[in-house]
Order: structure tokens, then sequence, then C-alpha cells
């Protein structure tokens, strides 16, 4: 149980300085990165992903989000 509290609030977290970077608001940046798949990016690559910056993980969102059709 404590691992999926920890991926629930790094994921929340990620989506929080996605928005940020972007300036978005958080729930466009929800929808955007549902929509272009960095939602499942960040869950199915949590493990090596929480390891590194924030920054990076912004980064590689944009690209896996880019890679799926987005536009950010």
């Amino acid at each position: 149980m404590k691992i999926n509290d920890n991926k629930i609030q790094y994921i929340n977290f990620c989506i929080v300085k996605f928005a940020e970077h972007f300036h978005l608001s958080p729930l466009v940046a929800y929808n955007y990165l549902e929509t272009f798949k960095g939602l499942h990016f960040l869950d199915e690559c949590y493990g090596a992903e929480h390891l590194l910056s924030i920054d990076d993980a912004v980064f590689d969102l944009a690209k896996v989000c880019r890679n799926n059709g987005g536009s950010l």
C-alpha cells in the first residue's frame, strides 16, 4: 500500500510541475497527459523515473506526449 501512495503522490507532483512548466492549469495538464499517454508512462516507469530530477521527469513527459501526438 505504501508504494501505491508514493506513486500517487509522485504522479500528482509531476502533473503540477508539468502544468507550471507549460503555464497550464493542473486540470488541463492532467487531461493533456492522459490524452497523450504521459500518465501511462509515469505509471509504467515509476520505478526508474522517480529517481530522476523533476526537471528530467517534465522533459520526459513532454517527449512521450510529443511522440504520441501532443504539441507541447
